[in-house]
């Protein structure tokens, strides 16, 4: 099977990458920026819709609020900016979030900001390309006839372009980042430009509309419960600042100094654009409704279930530049593939921490290998799955998913900054350099304002949207908590049982009294002689063979064979009225244990080595099955003596060829240094 998927393998993925070449998989600055911040980034092309969607409860009237909601999003996002810039200098190792937690509050917190940043890396793949499908759908009616379809064949493509490795997957992503972001300035500058010097009117195509208010006259309470609610929908921005915090290790030297730059240059870049567009949404007089079909009216008449509700940069894309103009379809392409790429924060962050959680135990030993291309590939397939899983389930739908999301991101903020509180705590209470303290306690100024704010707006997302799907997140967080505790319970418990005694000999190395030695026999043939022959060279203290009596005739053939050949080995023969074969093995093994404790049974099983993926269906059956048993019996050594058939001497001719097969061109690019060496005449 690996013959027959290694060439699919190679091309999709790339060859593979000595270890010793992870060095030039580092990200510089410019390519650093698009793999890890798209994320928080691509979130203005779908945050400022959600704040207005939540007001349009109250009516448009409600709509003069949204500045001070931007705002007070600006202040978070400058605040949680600040705070991890501490966090990347601290603690550079890539642990994030997750290793401040368990460093300064212990392992239950350590692990509950772990299950948040899970659950929070998925959501953001699924959020991501459903928001990207749905901008997609509006100019390409297929897409949204086939939304799951389209939705996981973009996963599928994301998981292909990660699994050939970072470095790679980021210059890929580079370009329509920053077509994205320039597109953002320059429709941001234009319609600036075009409202103070111009003087001239833009409207949106939703200016005319009328929003019919759920509720009218809120008030009191009621008015900022809304507010509160459209800030939390707002905070969408925010996510996946995280991230840079994470994957520090994945930046060249000086890998701190790089994180923090990109952490400050991500922060100003985004809160400038989500400003921009709420200000350009409110000039325009973008409108947009939770429930368009009925809330949304055009000329006193609701606008009907056919109407396709356009995203607030869309809008304010066709009122600056005009509709079917070059920028605007330039910057639609650019939204839509922004959004798809958004993804690969998760992407970069998600197969990291589950590497750093595998390390601790806390997660299968295999997230913690480096797949062909130096990538944590097995954590970006399960992060592949899991997102297919959640947009299948909610039909990739991003309005129903958002609901879900940004919970576990700020149960992450909140538990790091109160850790790294306790760090700067623990540290000023052994420096004793005047210059040193006051950096400490500026920094931790930063952490316990960055923690009282990320906190505050922890309990304000956690009120406004549990009902609308916030438990959902919660219940997958519990899930990972549960999950993770498990493998870390059996982990440990393994290691216990199976750690080598400081103390008097144990039975696992004292010897064995006798060797019982059973080689099981079903026919007499070439591999049946080579497992007897073999068996006689162990030097066993009794050697028989035995054979499963399912069919008298040939078990009788096979007396008398054996009595013809002289074969200088007992043979005894096991009854079997139900034609079992695995069952009689099973219980003569165990009858030979408990007869002799002090004894080891070495049971010899002879089977043939094929060189077809489908000969294996054909053969070897019945000893993997007895293999399988036979593991669980204490004392029971198990040994396979292969028997190549000329299948297999086929597919090693094969294989070495293969190996020894150069493609048209391809010394030519090899590596220049090996070039020299090999032209270079030896001395």
């Amino acid at each position: 099977m690996s013959k027959l998927t290694d060439v699919p393998k190679r091309i999709l993925i790339g060859r593979a990458l000595r270890s010793d070449r992870l060095g030039e998989t580092l990200l510089p600055k410019r390519i650093a920026l698009p793999v890890f911040a798209s994320d928080p980034l691509s979130s203005v092309a779908y945050a400022p819709g959600e704040v207005l969607l939540v007001l349009s409860i109250a009516g448009v009237s409600a709509y003069h609020f949204s500045p001070w909601i931007a705002v007070a999003v600006v202040v978070l996002m400058f605040t949680v900016v600040a705070s991890y810039r501490q966090n990347v200098h601290a603690y550079p190792s890539g642990g994030g979030d997750y290793e401040v937690a368990n460093t300064n509050l212990g392992p239950k917190a350590g692990l509950t900001v772990a299950s948040a940043l899970l659950v929070d890396y998925v959501l953001t793949v699924a959020v991501s390309i459903s928001s990207g499908i749905e901008n997609l759908g509006s100019a390409v009616p297929f897409v949204v006839e086939h939304k799951v379809f389209c939705a996981i064949a973009v996963i599928l493509l994301l998981t292909l372009m990660n699994l050939r490795g970072v470095k790679e997957s980021g210059t890929l992503f580079a370009i329509p980042t920053y077509v994205f972001v320039a597109g953002v300035f320059i429709m941001i500058a234009w319609g600036v430009f075009r409202a103070l010097v111009l003087d001239d009117t833009m409207r949106a195509p939703t200016a005319e509309y009328v929003i019919k208010p759920e509720h009218q006259g809120l008030a009191g309470f009621a008015l900022l419960f809304l507010l509160l609610r459209a800030f939390s929908s707002g905070c969408a921005a925010l996510t996946g600042v995280e991230a840079i915090s994470n994957g520090v290790p994945a930046f060249r030297k000086p890998k701190s100094k790089n994180a923090a730059t990109t952490l400050a240059l991500m922060g100003l870049l985004a809160v400038t654009m989500f400003c921009g567009i709420i200000g350009l949404a409110m000039a325009t007089k973008v409108r947009m409704a939770e429930n368009p079909a009925a809330d949304l009216f055009r000329n006193g008449v609701p606008v009907g279930p056919d109407y396709v509700q356009n995203p607030v940069i869309s809008q304010v894309a066709e009122a600056v530049f005009g509709k079917g103009s070059f920028l605007f379809i330039v910057l639609a392409a650019a939204t839509a593939l922004v959004l798809f790429l958004a993804a690969n924060t998760a992407y970069n962050g998600f197969p990291l921490l589950g590497s750093i959680l595998a390390q601790d135990r806390y997660l299968p030993r295999q997230l913690h290998t480096r797949g062909d291309r130096l990538a944590f590939s097995n954590g970006i397939v399960l992060l592949a799955g899991a997102a297919m899983l959640l947009v299948w389930i909610y039909g990739a739908d991003s309005t129903r998913l958002i609901q879900l999301y940004i919970v576990g991101v700020f149960v992450s903020f909140t538990l790091s900054q109160i850790g790294m509180v306790r760090h700067w705590n623990r540290h000023l209470a052994a420096e004793k350099d005047p210059a040193k303290r006051r950096h400490m306690v500026r920094s931790r100024a930063i952490n316990a304002f960055g923690a009282f704010f990320t906190g505050l707006v922890l309990v304000v997302v956690l009120v406004t949207k549990f009902t609308h799907g916030a438990w959902v997140a919660l219940l997958g967080m519990c899930i990972f908590y549960a999950t993770m505790t498990a493998i870390r319970k059996h982990y440990d418990r393994v290691a216990e049982e199976i750690a080598a005694p400081e103390g008097p000999p144990s039975d696992d190395i004292v010897r064995p009294s006798r060797v019982h030695s059973v080689v099981l026999i079903s026919k007499i043939h070439r591999p049946t002689l080579r497992a007897l022959a073999y068996a006689k060279l162990l030097r066993s203290d009794t050697l028989e063979a035995l054979s499963v009596n399912v069919d008298p005739a040939e078990t009788k053939a096979l007396r008398e064979e054996w009595e013809r050949r002289g074969i200088d080995v007992p043979l005894k023969v096991l009854d079997s009225p139900y034609r079992e074969i695995t069952r009689p093995v099973i219980e003569y093994v165990k009858s030979l244990r408990n007869e002799s404790p002090r004894d080891a049974v070495s049971v010899i099983i002879p089977e043939y080595v094929v060189g077809h993926w489908y000969e294996h269906l054909l053969h070897n059956q019945s000893a993997l099955r007895l293999k399988g048993r036979l593991l669980f019996t204490p004392g029971v050594m198990v040994t396979s003596v292969p028997y190549q058939l000329q299948s297999s001497e086929a597919a090693k001719r094969r294989a070495r060829k293969q190996q020894e097969w150069n493609a048209p061109g391809s010394v030519r690019r090899g590596p220049a240094q090996e070039r020299a060496k090999e032209s270079s005449p030896s001395t």
